[in-house]
């Protein structure tokens, strides 16, 4: 159908191109034989170029300007070729000159001219829909913005009105028909004054600060606020609609990107063997993401869990950046010897990343043997195994909780700091690095998946303390620090990540309650329980008797490490695999202590 509209087109171009060279009046007759001519010759000349240059393989409804460049291209090489032709033919004897110039003219724009008009009026609908949409102010007029607003003109439940825009040059200049009606600072008289149903966010380079004054504006006046997802997340390039999505905890708490030493990280990684412990989990999965990205020769992916290994296996199968890299999954746990021992003499990675600990307070308090058996024992064995196979760097994770512990999985996660500091002193061929940092946000087992689940069952919302305050970072952005922190470290140091201020829990509960458009206190209850064992108000970064010094990179600061006698930590690490084995908890703290004088433990039945 297409291609008859195009080749009627084309009479009707040759016949309009003579109808207008004679002022709109009757072709003379000594005219007619080369109006005819012109026809003939034009008719399979241009159908020729027509399918060469692809004019059918484009859709009508989505006409754009690589389809107007190909309809220029085929009118422009056919009215040439068939002009070569009819010169040859007859030296275009009959031909007015000045219907060289308008037939071509007139054909490309009755080309083009149905197309557009046909993808104008299924984007705007002819304005017959009866669908009510929700009167949507958007909130940047950048590329995002520009490609936000061409799809909600197509379809969706939004009507844009306008544009708020902090650029000067932008003010007053229109996007796809919507103008640009002000500054992000006018966003509350432009909502009054055109009854503006929604925030729409557009700008995906967004800091979080920007995001937060936008978020409470918009709570202060009860309109619901809309978010594209941040720059890393649409990497895809896609703006559409349906990725829109309510603003996140996490867009307000976590911070602007982080600018990494890429090179050193893939010099690092690249072409190099890496294991990553405890692959299946919110730390270790990321850490596989991102390590797949620098092109290791080989990835193992080690974890005791079945189904998380088999999900972030199956993930990283599917990635672009797996069919230059080796992904191996393992079932293990570390506490195991001769698996472990198995894969370092079978694999032989270079690069060790321990992200494989229990680290749930209340659980590991409640179970201490077991969160010691892997925090520390099973850590202190494949600390081991890396120096006898030879592994060039050992990153330990650690946690915050580490400094000053109250409970028994901060001192376990201590003790295993102090043994890879002092295991790297005896070490001529491994580097052991610890990194520490606070809580993730969206890691499993964390506040903030609670909080939100909590809010979705209706509440209430469980806070243990109105004063209890936490660190808090996004999973990526840990991660990157990692692996910055590893190409840093020679060994032997344990790098603290800047984790910005401490957030007070219960403002995060009444953030995410408000973010669901609900009222903390009238529509979500929020309660407090109570500190749980071995939970402290605060947290700290590190131990006021470790001297901090800034590094090359400012998120990133190095903690002095502590010295101990090698042979009597030996002998404290067996006293406490017997009171692991034995179940012996007063003898699990008492060991516990020596190894960290500064834990103090609550004492309770097991």
């Amino acid at each position: 159908m297409a291609f008859s509209h195009d080749l009627i087109w084309v009479v009707a171009a040759v016949w309009l191109a003579f109808w207008l060279r004679f002022n709109l009046g009757d072709i003379p007759s000594a005219y007619v034989s080369a109006l005819r001519l012109l026809i003939e010759i034009a008719l399979p000349v241009q159908a020729m170029f027509f399918w060469y240059f692809g004019l059918y393989r484009g859709i009508w409804r989505f006409a754009s300007l690589p389809d107007l460049l190909r309809i220029l291209q085929s009118v422009l090489l056919g009215a040439v070729t068939t002009f070569i032709i009819m010169f040859i033919w007859q030296r275009l004897e009959g031909m007015p000159r000045s219907v060289l110039i308008l037939y071509p003219v007139i054909l490309a724009m009755g080309l083009a001219g149905p197309r557009l008009f046909y993808r104008w009026l299924k984007d705007h609908h002819l304005h017959l829909s009866t669908t009510e949409r929700e009167r949507a102010l958007l909130i940047g007029a950048g590329q995002a913005g520009e490609l936000l607003v061409r799809d909600l003109l197509k379809s969706g439940p939004y009507e844009p009105v306008g544009f708020l825009d902090d650029i000067d040059r932008r003010q007053g200049q229109e996007i796809q028909g919507i103008r640009v009606i002000g500054k992000i600072s006018d966003m509350e008289r432009v909502i009054c004054d055109m009854a503006v149903n929604v925030v729409l966010l557009a700008i995906p380079s967004a800091s979080h600060q920007t995001i937060q004054s936008i978020v409470s504006r918009c709570q202060k006046l009860s309109i619901p606020c809309r978010t594209l997802p941040s720059v890393a997340d649409l990497a895809d390039g896609r703006v559409e609609v349906s990725r829109l999505r309510q603003v996140q905890i996490e867009d307000l708490l976590g911070r602007d990107t982080i600018k990494l030493d890429d090179t050193g990280i893939h010099l690092l990684l690249a072409d190099r063997c890496v294991l990553v412990t405890g692959a299946g989990g919110s730390i270790g999965s990321e850490l596989c993401r991102q390590i797949l990205s620098h092109k290791p020769s080989h990835l193992l992916l080690l974890d005791h869990g079945e189904f998380n290994l088999y999900s972030i296996e199956r993930e990283l199968l599917l990635s672009a950046d797996a069919r230059a890299c080796r992904i191996k999954a393992l079932l293990g746990d570390i506490r195991d010897g001769d698996r472990m021992r198995w894969l370092f003499e079978h694999f032989q990675p270079a690069i060790v990343f321990n992200a494989a600990a229990y680290k749930h307070v209340p659980l590991v308090e409640q179970n201490p043997a077991e969160g010691v058996k892997t925090n520390v024992l099973g850590t202190c064995q494949l600390a081991n195994l890396a120096v006898e196979a030879g592994v060039e760097k050992f990153i330990q994770i650690s946690t915050d909780k580490a400094v000053n512990p109250t409970n028994v999985m901060g001192a376990s996660k201590r003790s295993a700091e102090i043994y890879c500091q002092n295991l790297d002193r005896r070490s001529d061929h491994t580097a052991f690095i610890t990194t520490r940092f606070g809580n993730v946000l969206g890691s499993a087992g964390s506040v903030v998946p609670l909080f939100r689940s909590q809010i979705e069952a209706g509440g209430p919302v469980t806070v243990t303390h109105p004063d209890i305050t936490r660190y808090f970072m996004t999973i990526p952005e840990a991660v990157a620090l990692i692996l910055q922190a590893a190409t840093m470290g020679n060994g032997g140091e344990i790098f603290v990540l800047d984790m910005g201020e401490p957030v007070k829990i219960a403002d995060l509960a009444e953030q995410m309650i408000r973010l669901t458009g609900l009222e903390p206190g009238h529509d979500i209850e929020i309660k407090y329980t109570g500190l749980r064992p071995g939970e402290k108000l605060y947290e700290e970064l590190f131990h006021e008797a470790e001297e901090l010094q800034t590094t090359s990179h400012p998120k990133i600061m190095l903690s002095g490490s502590r010295e101990v006698d090698w042979a009597e930590m030996q002998l404290q690490l067996k006293t406490l695999r017997l009171a692991c084995s034995s179940r012996d908890i007063p003898l699990l703290h008492k060991e516990l202590k020596q190894l960290v004088p500064e834990f103090r433990p609550m004492q309770q039945e097991h």
